[in-house]
């Protein structure tokens, strides 16, 4: 008599698991996002988890709790690294291109969030505390010659604003350019704050 062989049997796949590196960075990103328009009071987990496309236990998991998930919103530390990786002599064309490509690649400006700082009553204060050591100091600290500090204020000024007319008050000229236009026609303004 001859064995009946039964054919493999082939696993069900699991269902792919939600990568964990981005749902972080959807949460993050979802966070700046209702920080920039919400006083910190107001923001909910489920605000945060609903906007992200994750769960609120989700975000627990990875930032334990709403204080430990805003502080790393409140800090410029990766932000300021991208934004400031460039010899200063090339500093204002690599500044002015990472705020543009920042809001139209990603969706998020990296420095536009102290624009609202007053919203955040204490936070406020923490988040300005944070730009000020995380940006422009580490700025300041990395230019020669007089006034360093006033010129790093004057060059991050001048970034803000090109984050608030493209982000906030969506200029319309300015949208409709090519991020390689602005950078060569905005980017000598900056980067003369930044040379003595």
């Amino acid at each position: 008599m001859s064995a009946v062989s039964t054919p493999p049997v082939t696993p069900t796949p699991t269902p792919a698991r939600r990568d964990a590196e981005a749902s972080k960075a959807a949460i993050l990103k979802a966070a700046r996002h209702l920080l920039a328009r919400h006083a910190h009071a107001d923001i909910t987990l489920k605000a945060v988890a609903d906007r992200a496309g994750v769960s609120p236990p989700l975000i627990l998991k990875y930032f334990g709790n709403k204080d430990t998930l805003f502080a790393r919103v409140m800090s410029f530390e990766t932000d300021a690294a991208a934004l400031l990786a460039a010899p200063v002599e090339e500093l204002g064309p690599h500044m002015v291109r990472h705020v543009l490509l920042s809001q139209t690649q990603q969706g998020a400006d990296p420095l536009l969030r102290i624009v609202f700082a007053p919203l955040h009553g204490e936070q406020g204060d923490i988040l300005r505390a944070n730009f000020r050591t995380q940006v422009t100091d580490l700025l300041t600290a990395r230019l020669s010659g007089p006034d360093a500090g006033l010129r790093a204020e004057l060059a991050v000024a001048a970034l803000l604003g090109l984050g608030v007319m493209y982000g906030i008050a969506r200029g319309t000229e300015v949208r409709a350019s090519t991020v390689d236009a602005l950078v060569e026609r905005y980017a000598p303004a900056v980067q003369a704050h930044l040379t003595p």
